[in-house]
């Protein structure tokens, strides 16, 4: 393979990676017990029908045992989907103290408008909230597993 081959193999696989670089927490006045250094969106842009991939990459000052990731999307500013996985199928449980990964993957439905959402990612243990972040994303207009 010759350089060329591989500077170009190389740029296309990180630009299907993308940094969500506006990644902003719900309450910038709170003390989080986890701490979001960023999102990693993988394959990006998100295409309708396939599946897409949400990282955080993430830290903590404490054990976590057990918890609950908390879901909710928003289209042009309406609330339209909200899901609530178990933490520990997201990421390894225990989460031992220092830097760990949240990985949510999920197939974006064939008939997913495209355009601009946003979604607000709480991690919760119990009734006390971990984390809350939020962070805005598109969904091109990509081929759709319904347009076949």
């Amino acid at each position: 393979m010759s350089r060329f081959s591989l500077a170009i193999s190389c740029f296309l696989f990180i630009s299907t990676i993308v940094r969500a670089t506006d990644v902003k927490y719900c309450d910038d006045n709170a003390q989080y017990q986890v701490k979001v250094q960023g999102v990693d969106i993988s394959p990006y842009p998100i295409a309708r029908g396939e599946q897409v991939t949400f990282s955080l990459a993430s830290n903590t000052d404490n054990v976590i045992s057990k918890g609950k990731l908390v879901i909710e999307v928003s289209y042009f500013g309406w609330h339209i989907h909200s899901e609530t996985h178990d933490l520990c199928d997201e990421t390894n449980c225990p989460v031992a103290i220092g830097d760990f990964l949240v990985a949510h993957s999920q197939v974006m439905p064939g008939y997913t408008p495209p355009g601009p959402y946003s979604l607000k990612m709480k991690m919760l243990d119990g009734h006390k909230e971990l984390t809350c972040i939020k962070f805005s994303f598109d969904i091109g207009f990509g081929s759709s597993v319904a347009d076949m």
